[in-house]
């Protein structure tokens, strides 16, 4: 059973809570998109029984490309996550990348996320952690998982134990990545919940040349495996038409058909929790 972390009086990560759900488009891409996704995935989840925390970046700082959209920035951003979360009574969440954004992103967001390729910034983690928020890290593509340990050690010095740590996937050779789900294990056994990050799991890293490729169909079978091995939360870009998508279009999940793919999660979820 893993440590438990309260984001709210409604949403608890950890011990043998249900997996909570984060969600959203990879990208701001525009004020409507948003609203109209942010709806509809609080219907989904609200139906099904799932806590919910959206999820969209303001700034995609390491796109593949230099010409690649990367969001409204930081300003315009965080007034369309603000509307979120007054509109849909829902958290929010988003990535930063420099040190200098964490005390303006704590007026918005509810959990603050690190970037895999930033786990280690030392400036960025200890920023984050100051601002007492949730702070959410994806491992880097490089690192062992028990290599994290680092990075929690890091967040706990700046007096902030509200730590969350993401599982997305490990560098195998080029333009590849493989899931190891001891990886899940593992960092639970360092004190924290855990998340799974199902959908840049089957990324494939600039594949597309400028644009960073992926294999959706994965997503379904990678998410109820980590369900299965025992996982606090789970972490699902989706977007209406991933297709039209401004940023990791290829291994979103479609928006339309989330319901279905989160059915035999929530099932093995409950059984394994059960059990435990």
């Amino acid at each position: 059973m893993s440590k438990t972390v309260s984001l709210n009086e409604t949403i608890t990560f950890g011990g043998n809570n249900p997996f909570v759900l984060i969600a959203g488009p990879c990208v701001i891409e525009s004020e409507a998109l948003i609203m109209e996704t942010a709806k509809q995935l609080k219907e989904i989840t609200s139906k099904l029984g799932i806590p919910f925390i959206f999820k969209a970046s303001y700034d995609k700082a390491n796109r593949s490309s230099i010409h690649s959209f990367r969001g409204p920035g930081i300003e315009e951003g965080l007034d369309i996550l603000q509307k979120v979360k007054e509109r849909f009574d829902v958290p929010v969440t988003s990535d930063i990348h420099e040190p200098s954004q964490a005390e303006r992103v704590a007026e918005v967001l509810d959990i603050i996320q690190i970037p895999a390729f930033l786990c280690r910034q030392t400036d960025l983690l200890v920023a984050a952690a100051k601002t007492g928020k949730v702070v959410n890290v994806k491992k880097g593509q490089f690192l062992a998982p028990w290599d994290m340990k680092n990075v929690v050690h890091k967040l706990k010095e700046s007096e902030n134990e509200n730590i969350l740590l993401t599982e997305r996937g490990s560098t195998f050779g080029y333009n590849n990545l493989v899931v190891d789900m001891r990886s899940l294990l593992e960092m639970r056994g360092l004190g924290a919940p855990v998340v799974f990050d199902a959908t840049h799991s089957v990324q494939i890293p600039g594949g597309n040349g400028t644009s960073t490729g992926g294999k959706s169909e994965y997503v379904p079978y990678l998410s109820r495996a980590a369900a299965a091995v025992g996982v606090d939360a789970i972490f699902m870009e989706v977007h209406p038409n991933p297709e039209e998508a401004k940023s990791d279009g290829p291994n979103m999940v479609k928006l339309d058909e989330l319901e279905e793919v989160l059915k035999p999660i929530i099932e093995i979820d409950r059984l394994i929790k059960q059990q435990s």
